[in-house]
């Protein structure tokens, strides 16, 4: 583990003990009968562990029906997406024990690692042995031993992944802290900061400044995760959710011009003016790392380090070969101008078909031979022919996380001088249009009392 993911982990785990959890009904139980499992919980809970099952967080997957070129009648999501960030999914790369490096070592890696199973039960899988294996601890104990979650082989060879079933770690359950959450969702895409660049500690995030935790944002009813519509994130548990709500009203703010903003304006635009993660990766290049494995060479960013591209967007997405981003127009009445994180990454495309080919990661970790992984994955999805060409592919990820405290939110000059964040003729404004926008007599009246008080 880097000293950076220790580091963080360390300030979510500060973070989660902040707040004195309400203590959960049937610790004492718990004490003296010791923890079996899912069949534990469902004593008091019955019926929960079959629910699960049919989540995003098991499945990896779900019907979409806001994304272009998709099966309305086919789950897109972790599973069996293919696409530059990751170039793989858990078909490919499922956790598996890669071939020894030129050193002689042995490593376990696949994008299923963070799966709630035991990857004999892995994802998508049902019945009653699935409902057995699910982690529930992982998400719902304060005192889980993440060290003893970890890939390993069972006596007959299979690849499993153990988990923490102890009952110190039962009889500390509730809700899912900010720790439950951040242990897979900080270091998704390959490591700490690469996807989203997500640091939710009290200095990078105010809704953690003030003692909001995930959950409470992300109000789940039934094992269901509400979540916003990201152009890159396709799978959903089918409940979406937005800042106007339980917290804010479409008019959050005391000054009317402000307000008036909200109808063409995301919160987030103003809100989220900085973003941070991996901005490119190259599949088609690996780095050998200290250890004798290779990763794919990354472009990486520190949190809040880099200025978002503003774009209007209605929740439906283009999805093309070398595109994945935001639909919408000024004039089509459902869009809003929204903060977007620019991802580009190099893969290689069929030249027959012009179809992004999958990688299976295995072999280039361990020897550098990127063309090997697209070999092994085109074997185990059985396409028989393709011509590997390398190309780039265009993702556009939404900045829905690190809020600003208010008073380093954009204000009337950060999109209307000039020198704006706000390009207004990429955006659809005419140059008589963009003149007017971007003249000082719509703000500076209002900027220069504003900064008399702030001198008196």
């Amino acid at each position: 583990m880097s000293n950076k993911i220790l580091a963080l982990l360390l300030g979510c785990t500060l973070l989660a003990t902040t707040a004195v959890a309400k203590e959960h009904p049937g610790k004492e139980h718990i004490l003296k009968n010791g923890y079996q499992g899912p069949k534990t919980c469902e004593e008091c809970h019955p019926g929960k562990a079959k629910e699960f099952l049919d989540t995003v967080h098991w499945k990896h997957a779900s019907k979409v029906d806001h994304v272009d070129n998709t099966d309305p009648n086919t789950e897109y999501g972790m599973k069996n997406r293919i696409y530059t960030l990751c170039n793989g999914n858990d078909i490919v790369n499922n956790l598996k024990e890669i071939p020894a490096n030129a050193a002689g070592k042995r490593k376990f890696s696949g994008c299923n690692t963070c799966h709630p199973g035991d990857h004999i039960n892995d994802v998508g899988s049902t019945g009653a042995a699935a409902e057995q294996a699910i982690d529930c601890l992982i998400c719902h104990s304060s005192k889980y031993n993440y060290g003893k979650r970890k890939p390993e082989k069972d006596s007959k060879g299979n690849v499993v992944m153990t988990q923490d079933r102890s009952t110190e770690a039962a009889a500390n359950i509730g809700r899912p802290g900010i720790k439950n959450c951040m242990i897979c969702h900080e270091t998704a895409g390959g490591g700490a900061l690469i996807k989203r660049g997500l640091s939710m500690t009290a200095k990078d995030e105010v809704h953690i400044s003030k003692g909001i935790i995930c959950v409470d944002c992300h109000q789940v009813k039934n094992h269901k995760f509400p979540t916003g519509k990201d152009p890159n994130n396709w799978a959903n548990d089918g409940v979406f959710m937005t800042c106007v709500g339980e917290c804010h009203t479409d008019k959050p703010h005391k000054d009317a011009d402000y307000n008036k903003h909200t109808a063409k304006i995301a919160c987030q635009t103003c809100h989220i003016p900085k973003t941070g993660g991996a901005s490119s990766k190259d599949f088609t290049k690996w780095a050998k790392q200290e250890n004798g494995f290779y990763e794919p060479a990354t472009l990486k960013h520190e949190v809040n380090e880099t200025n978002p591209v503003y774009a209007w967007y209605n929740l439906t997405v283009s999805n093309t070969p070398h595109f994945i981003g935001p639909k919408g127009s000024r004039t089509d009445g459902k869009s809003k101008i929204y903060p977007f994180k620019i991802y580009q990454g190099k893969g290689y495309y069929n030249k027959l078909d012009g179809t992004l080919l999958s990688m299976d990661f295995a072999p280039p970790t361990a020897t550098g031979d990127s063309l090997a992984g697209v070999a092994s994955a085109a074997k185990i999805l059985g396409i028989k022919k393709y011509e590997p060409v390398p190309g780039w592919q265009t993702v556009y990820f939404a900045s829905s996380h690190q809020v600003t405290p208010k008073k380093q939110a954009l204000i009337c000059s950060s999109c209307h001088a000039p020198n704006g964040v706000l390009n207004f003729k990429e955006l659809g404004y005419s140059d008589k249009e963009s003149d007017k926008l971007t003249n000082p007599e719509i703000y500076f009246d209002k900027l220069f009392k504003i900064q008399q008080e702030n001198e008196w």
